[in-house]
């Protein structure tokens, strides 16, 4: 497994561009670098079955949400409300910051 530098954050919109979920735009939870996955608000929803326990007596079937691959979601950007890549700049400060590769937005809040 190949090591792909991630240039997403949590927080951030996204757009599903493959799989079950396709065309959904999502906010990301959570993410697992090494893994090369993120979870995405309300996306690929699984089933659990949870034993009833102290803290929920009931038991029963949760649905929640699974991890995505990386490669399957494309970050959307603030101005221009379009998918797009990511390149890093610099501000005047010599901040790194992500910058947005169709519309040239800066993406983190500086």
């Amino acid at each position: 497994m190949s090591k792909v530098m991630v240039r997403l954050k949590k927080g951030d919109n996204v757009l599903v561009i493959s799989g079950e979920d396709k065309g959904k735009k999502g906010k990301i939870v959570k993410i697992f670098p090494k893994e090369n996955r993120v979870i995405i608000e309300g996306m690929n929803l699984l089933k659990k079955h949870m034993k009833p326990t102290q803290k929920s007596p009931q038991g029963g079937i949760v649905r929640q949400e699974g991890p995505v691959q990386i490669s399957n979601v494309r970050l959307i950007c603030n101005k221009c409300d379009k998918p797009t890549s990511v390149k890093h700049g610099l501000t005047k400060e010599q901040k790194k910051v992500r910058v947005c590769k169709k519309c040239g937005e800066i993406m983190d809040k500086v």
